[in-house]
């Protein structure tokens, strides 16, 4: 048999990568023109397999416990050899995006996935535009491999996946994670690291602005209503998770919205409802399996 060469797509439209992802089974595409997907095993984040290279920048500076989990830069290293090896044989996906609206103080961010769907995801959750020359120099750069299964406490990690940020050499790395929330938590993380010393307060938080200009923030934890509460169709929305509050304002770190779609539905969430459709990605959604329409009811 002839061997295929792997092939390295760059930037490519959503509309391409929802068509190869649905070619190459990654998930299936709903009655309604949506793109439906499983995560396995891991239907959330996992803060155990969460780390941070421990260097002479990030020692002094990050709070570490038992959410900042301490790797050494040795481990991480080989970690990252491994993923580049595990890459050169498979079609990946690479994308050219950005962190943070305000472009006085986002970050550019270049996105590898070996899912077209994780793509899809990226290109939804980041901000879409052109890159400067500046930005291929000083750009972080995120690789998610889920299909690279690790060795727990032989890689230096705690199960067989793993989210390792290296916030001096602006690199994230993603080991058998299918959980796309990982992604853009781990951009978060770093965002969050670099604004504070310019002066700049991230939140976790939704935001609207009314007609007179006056922002509204919605502080809570996952889950407890602030996409909802954001998503008032009397203001217009800003984002549903994450900002930042400069001298110059209340800006959005991503470039959309990452709803939970339990017990959803047209009449008390209209936004959220019609944002549903081609073009976006449902993480772990119950569909019918005659019908294939979503079953936002069922907690399955």
């Amino acid at each position: 048999m002839q061997e295929v060469e792997p092939v390295v797509r760059v930037n490519c439209s959503r509309e391409a990568l929802l068509a190869y992802s649905v070619s190459a089974q990654e998930g299936e595409c709903s009655a309604t023109g949506v793109l439906t997907v499983e995560t396995g095993n891991r239907t959330g984040r996992s803060p155990k397999d969460r780390f941070i290279v421990d260097d002479l920048q990030t020692h002094e500076t990050v709070d570490w416990g038992g959410t900042n989990q301490a790797i050494e830069r040795s481990v991480f290293e080989l970690l990252w050899a491994k993923a580049l090896e595990y890459l050169e044989g498979k079609t990946q996906f690479v994308h050219h995006l950005r962190v943070g609206a305000d472009t006085a103080y986002g970050i550019p961010v270049k996105v590898t996935t070996e899912y077209a769907w994780h793509a899809v995801f990226a290109l939804n959750m980041f901000i879409q535009g052109p890159w400067s020359e500046a930005d291929h120099v000083e750009h972080w750069e995120l690789i998610n491999v889920p299909g690279l299964k690790l060795a727990g406490s032989d890689d230096g990690v705690s199960s067989d996946a793993a989210v390792i940020l290296d916030l001096t050499e602006h690199r994230v790395l993603l080991c058998g994670m299918r959980y796309a929330g990982e992604m853009k938590k781990a951009m978060f993380t770093a965002i969050n690291y670099h604004l504070p010393p310019q002066d700049v307060l991230p939140m976790h938080c939704a935001a609207n602005v009314g007609e007179d200009g006056c922002s509204a923030l919605f502080f809570g934890l996952s889950g407890t209503g602030k996409t909802t509460l954001s998503s008032d169709p009397t203001r217009r929305l800003i984002g549903d998770d994450e900002h930042g509050w400069s001298t110059h304002g209340v800006f959005n770190f991503e470039g959309g919205c990452y709803a939970k779609c339990i017990n959803l539905n047209e009449e008390s969430e209209p936004q959220i409802w019609n944002a549903v459709k081609s073009g976006a990605v449902l993480e772990n959604v119950v569909v019918d399996k005659e019908s294939l329409k979503p079953d936002f009811d069922d907690g399955s």
